[in-house]
């Protein structure tokens, strides 16, 4: 047994004591009692879980969506260093291209998944698609040819075998003319996004009644808000039962909006950060392939030639800490954001009794927020 003491935890009123048990799982979780000396004593540290990322494209210089069967080591390479970044699960996010290509990249997953897991290396969740059922006039960088429209024939081509790895798709909720689309993805337990769309505000709340419960990137590729139609956004963020998901680089949102969005959310669990990571990240700057194109990754963000914005290649919590060095929330929201919130978002319990004990401490002085794995 070892017993962490004075901690901090989200959603706990008092300092918290932690033990954990020699298997490494949290076995017990009570407030701090005087007199007991314990193992770590973390000062009033915030204690938490590593982080969760659900919407990932890539690492190491290795692409997602060109997944090959010779690319398995290179899969442990990049959960190796996700963990060292801090992150305990992710979805890779296979973004628009051939169905071919899809479901290749699909496939390979699968065979990964089947293999031991590895300790000390984050977790693959299951897999993110973002497209191909995409609005044209909201694509972004994604590649026009590949855009399919939002059928039962085409989703199913899609996903056949591979619904049970499928954790959550991107789609433009207009194209489902039918609504059959949404209301047949969510019967398989599928959580929908919305995003790279032009949905109106009834669009998206009859979308949300079919099923859907998030939004990807939250005010990028979506309608702006506005005061008389709030939109996709809009609609999201008054919906109790409708997670965002939010870039904190400071370019695909900027500070003031960020602001806005989690003061309209109450700082409330309806936000969880994403890193929007690309193949390059763990890489230099640089010129870069993505997919027949290339990228300009200048400081961390990601760019096409045309000056489209792709991605970023900065990892989840770098995003923890800028929000609170932007001075935009505290600490423990911040770091809720990415380690709760995004749990939540898909079903998976925080950090409580039973679970094993991948615990970040995050030490704040002087207006810097850093963290190390315990």
């Amino acid at each position: 047994m070892t017993i962490i003491t004075n901690a901090k935890i989200t959603g706990y009123q008092n300092l918290q004591q932690i033990t954990v048990n020699k298997e490494g799982q949290i076995a017990d979780i009570a407030e701090q009692k005087t007199g007991i000396k314990g193992d770590l004593n973390v000062e009033g540290d915030v204690i938490s879980l590593g982080g969760i990322d659900l919407q990932i494209n890539g690492g190491l210089g290795l692409a997602f969506p060109d997944l090959e069967r010779k690319d398995l080591p290179k899969l442990h390479e990049i959960g190796e260093y996700l963990w060292s970044q801090g992150v305990d699960g992710y979805l890779p996010t296979i973004v628009t291209t051939s169905v071919e290509k899809i479901r290749q990249s699909l496939s390979v997953i699968q065979q990964f998944l089947t293999e031991t897991q590895v300790k000390n290396e984050a977790q693959i969740l299951g897999v993110h698609l973002e497209g191909p059922f995409l609005n044209y006039e909201k694509r972004g960088a994604h590649p026009e040819e590949y855009l399919l429209p939002l059928n039962l024939k085409n989703v199913k081509a899609i996903l056949t075998d591979y619904e049970k790895l499928t954790k959550i798709i991107t789609l433009a909720p207009e194209l489902d003319e039918t609504c059959e689309t949404i209301s047949y993805l969510t019967s398989l337990g599928i959580t929908i996004s919305l995003g790279h769309s032009l949905a109106t505000e009834k669009q998206a709340e009859k979308a949300f009644k079919l099923g859907a419960k998030m939004i990807t990137h939250a005010f990028n590729a979506m309608p702006n808000l506005h005061h008389r139609e709030a939109g996709l956004l809009g609609a999201a963020i008054i919906n109790p039962h409708v997670y965002c998901g939010l870039i904190a680089d400071g370019i695909h949102v900027n500070k003031t909006m960020i602001q806005v969005l989690l003061k309209a959310s109450n700082y409330d669990q309806g936000i969880f950060l994403v890193s929007d990571a690309l193949a390059p990240m763990g890489l230099p700057d640089g010129m870069y392939p993505w997919d027949s194109r290339e990228i300009e990754v200048k400081n961390g963000t990601a760019k096409l030639k045309n000056g489209t914005l792709s991605g970023t290649t900065l990892p989840l919590l770098t995003g923890v800490q800028n929000l609170v060095n932007w001075g935009i929330c505290n600490p423990e929201i911040a770091i809720n954001l990415a380690t709760e919130s995004p749990r939540k978002a898909i079903n998976l319990p925080g950090i409580s009794v039973g679970r094993p004990a991948n615990l970040l401490r995050w030490t704040y002085n002087n207006s810097n927020l850093t963290w190390q794995r315990l």
